[in-house]
């Protein structure tokens, strides 16, 4: 009698392995570098963003805060570079650390701002549970550092201000945060990215068009088919 052979073949299906959110010795080397590079953006910005707001606030108290934004890109860069909880909160801590450290007219004050900015654009990403880094998705963790901004700014800075101008202010810093901190961080992280520097992170691969071909931010539903990151 013939004898029964069995259909099946071995899987050639290459195993997947979740990407891992502990945070690595390189992760923790490019966040620094790159928060600490933005602080001194930070210090810098304040030339450019005394006459600015100035400016637009004759024409409509509150205004200011559309300049606020550049204040806020430390958490959202590194956030998409990194992509490990605490990124965004780190790196405003440490931006605003260089910031105040180079002098600065707030003072010290600018660790409580980067703690709260940082905690905005930080809660956004723990809601997609940091696998998620499409451009949607880093807007509004811009948006919500720039709202965070906003509020804290009009509570210690503007108390004595009518609710008019609280509302504006908070409304232009959530827009603010959303085009500077959102979508400039994305364009930054890019143009980064196609310089080869990034080559060994997820963003580095997907913003250069290789990985996954730049068509998203989340790295194939949380898994990769190589090492864990």
């Amino acid at each position: 009698m013939p004898v029964g052979t069995s259909s099946a073949v071995p899987s050639t299906t290459v195993p997947t392995v979740r990407r891992s959110l502990r945070w690595r010795v390189v992760d923790i080397v490019v966040a620094s570098v790159l928060a600490v590079a933005v602080g001194v953006v930070f210090k810098l910005w304040e030339l450019g963003y005394e006459p600015l707001s100035a400016a637009v606030a004759l024409l409509l108290p509150g205004t200011q805060a559309l300049f606020g934004g550049v204040w806020l890109l430390a958490g959202p860069i590194v956030a998409i570079v990194v992509r490990k909880p605490g990124a965004a909160l780190f790196a405003e801590i440490v931006a605003a650390s260089v910031e105040a450290l180079l002098g600065t007219q707030w003072g010290w004050s600018t660790l409580e701002a980067g703690l709260v900015q940082g905690l905005g654009a930080e809660i956004v990403l723990a809601l997609f549970l940091y696998r998620v880094y499409r451009l949607p998705v880093v807007v509004l963790a811009g948006a919500a550092a720039g709202l965070a901004m906003g509020i804290n700014d009009s509570v210690l800075w503007y108390a004595g201000y009518d609710a008019a101008f609280k509302g504006v202010y908070i409304v232009c810093g959530t827009i603010s945060g959303a085009v500077i901190a959102g979508l400039g961080s994305w364009l930054i992280v890019r143009a980064l990215a196609r310089t080869g520097v990034l080559s060994s992170f997820a963003a580095g691969r997907e913003h250069a068009g290789r990985g996954d071909g730049g068509r998203g931010g989340r790295e194939h539903g949380g898994r990769r088919p190589t090492t864990a990151a």
